[in-house]
């Protein structure tokens, strides 16, 4: 536990139903018409047939208001009529896209920049060295070992390409034993929240027969022979996993080389079925802290032991009087809590807690409050090393651990930092560093020069100093001003008519900084422009920002994406022709209102994985965790704010949309494909217009953690050749 990030708040847990419907052949309502797409003029590209979606007569009465929901249905997934449409609508998409002249330019194109070598971030433990690359192509990236001095890349430890046959099973995390003799791993496999923790014997890197099932929102944590983790009960006989509620989290202890029907329960709350509760222990071993969250606030409380004094290691200290502030403990120092929280501090800060003394009264600032956001903390070498957000870019400074400020990291651009992990006892650290056009370059810093040294340094196919990226602050509709980078070729035309892809997220206390992306550099490359706001309800300028983006005020996300679209049109970026507005999961939702609230501000809408029912999503597996964000329809206040919103209600008939292409996977079970299966139905029966309504569907994949390299160039080939198509540009037109 030697660093802290926002723990819980970009949390955006899980969401599948499961319900009941009655069944059709599934080659009913399906079509037998191939879409036509007119190439030389994409205004007839809406000569398209999609599936019939049987409408059912369920009504839902929300406090008198009676609401109709008659896709229902498509809210089981693994219904045969469910997928009877799935592979429908994928028909008529996959048709769509098969015929747009350019795509297979571009896919290869994508697959020629894609084909670059790429490193995760390093982490030393005891004499080795470990981290992820990616050769460019491979579907997920590898483990390898080495000694710091050793030449090339040493010796693959973990291969997760051969964990599957089809590439999808990913290595989720890793975490290493605090005396470097074991590693625990997790995988996931196509996309799920699940996790399974696998063990690794590190001196003869042969695994181990420790296996451990229906693991959730959990990390590892090492205490000697064993450690502490979280999960659920196992699914009942014949019960999918992506069915129902995820209730009663639990935290268990694992001993190596026992099976996990012996693990040892360490806490549980079987009066609150909702909320998290996950295990952390500092790195010297003697503290336990488990986060508890209670489903319905936005922060969490700390429930502390010490495990070195038996009297303390029987009971727990909690830490926090309510669930309203984040609170996580960095590590230990000289028997006192370092203690990373926005509590009094919606900016964050550092404080020093003694766990025999919790009261608030013997709290003590040791880094406090400032100026800009302390987005993150790590205790490492007998350093502090905080990171800071400076107007959404990463300020890193290094203090001694008594809080004294020792100097600020030089960065080589306005960019986002990321890393700077380890031990107390290490004597550098190791970080990666990206911007919108620098490739993430990872960077070892030695902790008593503060010099930083590439360690490994891209080669990709790009000339990232053919563009620029500025910073402008645009108002809101109420006034306020929001930040928003904007990227493009040196030496572009403000002429209105740049190909525009205006992405967003603004919500649960994310914050978008600036990170390169090999596959927005195709677009960028063909003249387009990437626009990318930090809406209120991210995370960008601490809690009061976050706050400003909830419910009851989500309709400022809103706005402020508006104004972002405007602010590009009024200064001849763009125009509403070309321009493309872009989010997935709460970004989704984001797209989703947006377009139902503007449908004449752009040209093409892109809502990815997206939340759209606004008044079931918390019924489903952990969609609960959403409730402090977005407040529920089971309260009469918070339902009148959703349906207000809500994107799969406020479809109207007889409007013409924007060309819109949903995209999701039939078995998310974070946000439920539920959401994107309703809107789209609706989404064709109510659009008069002449653009095309897509959903494209990957089968059997989830939320997008762990995709494959294949599927992610796949997908993002079909995504900007729809963008190209209805924007009416061929980005190859004069190109031989």
């Amino acid at each position: 536990m030697h660093s802290s990030r926002p723990l819980l708040g970009a949390t955006l847990a899980v969401l599948t139903a499961c319900g009941s419907a009655k069944q059709l052949n599934p080659s009913q309502n399906l079509i037998t018409e191939r879409p036509v797409i007119e190439n030389s003029n994409p205004a007839k590209t809406q000569a398209l047939e999609y599936p019939k979606a049987r409408k059912g007569d369920q009504v839902d009465d929300y406090f008198g208001t009676k609401v109709a929901d008659p896709f229902r249905w498509l809210e089981d997934a693994d219904s045969p009529e469910t997928k009877a449409w799935v592979t429908a609508e994928n028909k008529v998409t996959f048709d769509y896209l098969s015929r747009i002249p350019f795509r297979d330019r571009i896919r290869e194109r994508l697959t020629q920049i894609w084909n670059y070598e790429r490193y995760g971030v390093p982490q030393q433990e005891g004499e080795y060295l470990y981290y992820q690359k990616n050769d460019g192509l491979q579907n997920q990236a590898v483990l390898y070992v080495k000694r710091p001095g050793e030449q090339g890349d040493g010796n693959v430890l973990l291969d997760p390409n051969k964990f599957s046959a089809d590439g999808t099973t990913a290595l989720s995390g890793t975490y290493f034993s605090n005396d470097h003799k074991y590693l625990a791993y997790t995988t996931s496999g196509g996309g799920s929240d699940w996790q399974t923790i696998h063990l690794l014997d590190l001196k003869t890197r042969q695994p181990l027969k420790d296996e451990l099932n229906w693991v959730k929102v959990s990390g590892v944590a090492w205490v000697k022979d064993g450690f502490y983790y979280s999960g659920y009960d196992a699914p009942k006989a014949g019960e999918s996993k992506l069915a129902g509620k995820n209730e009663y989290h639990k935290v268990y202890f694992h001993k190596i080389g026992t099976p996990q029907s012996a693990d040892k329960l360490v806490y549980e709350n079987k009066q609150m079925p909702l909320g998290f509760r996950i295990a952390s222990v500092t790195e010297d071993e003697r503290f336990l802290a488990v986060y508890l969250t209670d489903g319905n606030a936005d922060g969490n409380k700390l429930a502390v032991r010490d495990l070195t004094d038996p009297k303390q290691a029987a009971k727990w200290t909690i830490l926090g009087s309510d669930y309203e502030s984040d609170m996580s403990v960095v590590g230990n120092l000289g028997g006192k809590l370092l203690v990373y929280t926005n509590y009094k501090a919606p900016r964050y800060r550092v404080l020093a807690v003694d766990p025999r003394q919790p009261q608030e009264a013997s709290w003590k600032d040791l880094l406090p409050e400032s100026e800009h956001k302390l987005e993150g903390i790590d205790q490492v070498g007998g350093k502090l090393v905080a990171s800071y957000l400076k107007d959404a870019s990463s300020l890193i400074k290094v203090f001694d651990e008594e809080g004294k400020l020792l100097r600020d990291v030089e960065l080589p651009a306005l960019g986002t930092a990321s890393g700077f992990g380890g031990r107390r006892t290490d004597k550098q650290v190791y970080y990666a560093f990206t911007s919108f056009t620098y490739p993430t370059t990872i960077y070892q810093y030695d902790l008593a020069s503060g010099q930083s040294t590439v360690w490994r340094a891209p080669k990709v196919d790009v000339k990232p100093d053919d563009y620029v990226t500025t910073q402008v602050f645009y108002k809101s509709k109420d006034g306020t001003k929001v930040p928003m980078f904007i990227t493009h070729k040196k030496g572009l035309k403000l002429n209105g008519q740049n190909p525009t892809y205006l992405y967003a997220y603004g919500g649960f206390n994310v914050s978008l900084t600036p990170s390169f992306s090999v596959a927005r550099m195709l677009w960028l490359e063909n003249g387009g422009i990437l626009a990318v706001p930090n809406l209120r309800g991210g995370g960008e300028y601490g809690e009061a920002w976050h706050k400003a983006g909830m419910t009851p005020n989500k309709q400022n996300v809103f706005d402020d994406f508006i104004g972002a679209a405007e602010y590009l049109k009024a200064l001849n970026y763009t125009s509403a022709e070309k321009l493309a507005i872009a989010g997935g999961s709460n970004g989704g939702l984001l797209v989703g209102a947006t377009m139902t609230q503007r449908p004449d501000l752009c040209r093409v809408a892109f809502p990815a994985v997206g939340v759209m029912d606004m008044l079931r999503y918390q019924k489903f597996t952990i969609g609960w965790n959403w409730a402090p964000e977005y407040g529920t329809s089971d309260n009469y206040q918070q339902f009148q704010n959703l349906y207000r919103f809500s994107p799969l209600h406020t479809l109207k008939p007889g409007t013409a949309y924007p060309a819109t292409m949903i995209t999701t996977a039939d078995h998310d079970d974070r946000v439920v494909p539920a959401h994107s299966f309703k809107f789209a139905a609706t989404l064709q029966e109510a659009n008069t217009g002449t653009w095309p309504q897509l959903i494209r569907i990957d089968v059997n994949a989830g939320h997008g953690a762990g995709k494959s390299t294949k599927l992610l160039i796949d997908e993002w080939a079909d995504v900007w050749s729809f963008a190209y198509q209805n924007m009416g540009v061929n980005p190859y037109q004069n190109v031989k």
